[in-house]
């Protein structure tokens, strides 16, 4: 069964289920487990941090980094297409009482620097007060540049406030610009990876910040529930998502591109974008049901939708790719 649904439906190594049988474990709440230890650790170097928390998930560690950069009452800015304003249940605002700023994001996946601006309170009592801007690297497949991610932190910097990154994908933008996790790490004030999308891991999430912050939100983290006790199981195979899987994402926005140009030679398919793992396409005048269903026959599980996202990570390779643009072709050729 080939999976276009998502980068979340991966399946962990041989070598994550071994190192995951034999991890020495202690207890994560008393701060003795060694190997969620050294998982964090190894996070905060890569990046340039201090310290890193390992998390159950992309939406905890978002949650908890608004928790620990503000308080009731404050707000942050962040994209309409955010993933902590959008898809994360408006934890924020139900946990937190922070309140989300949403700004349009452009076509790129960018926020306008002057619509930031713009967005930032003034001091004063009838207005929350704006303590953080949230980017998301990437958005949609979209990867910020570097430029535009020092042109936010400039401006975050001048305006007092601090910046978050939402990188469940940063490892695909690291591989798309060429460049080490750290030198997008720089720009920002704590930045989240997820362990379980295209870097293959069964679960969890990591925050990385300052000591201070990462000091909250462990306190955070144990308020919410999010306190594991043999956490050394799950965190063996997030060690080796962060050593060896980073270097084969390109393999993944190769194999995109593929799909994207054979989608291009269907009369039926409307492409709207290809970036980095994602492939974006309208289907027109499809009975999506009928698709869906001619697809399972065909041993592939898409997201139905009338414009479709197809996400490529390791488990799907260039004869998947193939399968799904013949299987497609197929159903075309059916319905005419």
């Amino acid at each position: 069964m080939y999976d276009f649904r998502s980068d979340t439906v991966t399946q962990p190594t041989a070598a994550m289920r071994q190192a995951m049988a034999t991890a020495p474990v202690g207890d994560d709440v008393y701060g003795d487990d060694p190997t969620v230890a050294a998982l964090e650790q190894q996070a905060a170097q890569m990046s340039g941090f201090e310290a890193a928390l390992f998390t159950s998930s992309g939406t905890q560690a978002n949650l908890l980094a608004l928790l620990a950069h503000c308080g009731r009452g404050d707000e942050y800015i962040c994209g309409q297409q955010a993933h902590n304003y959008k898809y994360e249940g408006g934890g924020a605002a139900v946990l937190g009482s922070i309140q989300p700023q949403p700004l349009a994001n452009n076509d790129d996946g960018t926020i306008s620097l002057a619509d930031i601006e713009a967005a930032i309170k003034p001091d004063d009592i009838h207005f929350a007060q704006t303590r953080l801007i949230s980017l998301e690297n990437t958005i949609g497949g979209k990867v910020l540049p570097l430029e535009y991610m020092a042109q936010v932190q400039q401006l975050a910097f001048e305006k007092g406030l601090k910046l978050h990154l939402d990188g469940a994908r940063v490892f695909n933008a690291c591989a798309e610009l060429g460049v080490p996790l750290a030198d997008i790490a720089q720009h920002f004030d704590s930045f989240t990876i997820c362990l379980s999308k295209g870097l293959a891991a069964p679960v969890g999430s990591l925050l990385v910040g300052d000591e201070l912050l990462i000091a909250k939100a462990r306190r955070w983290r144990k308020m919410l529930g999010g306190g594991m006790r043999q956490a050394g199981i799950i965190a063996a195979a997030g060690q080796l998502a962060l050593s060896e899987q980073p270097s084969r994402l390109i393999e993944d926005h190769h194999h995109a591109q593929l799909l994207a140009q054979g989608l291009n030679k269907l009369n039926q398919v409307e492409l709207q974008y290809s970036a980095t793992n994602m492939v974006f396409a309208t289907f027109n005048h499809v009975d999506l049901q009928a698709l869906e269903q001619h697809l399972l026959n065909d041993e592939i599980k898409v997201s139905i939708a009338k414009q479709m996202r197809l996400v490529l990570h390791k488990d799907i390779d260039k004869a998947g790719v193939e399968k799904l643009l013949s299987s497609l072709a197929a159903f075309e050729g059916k319905v005419n």
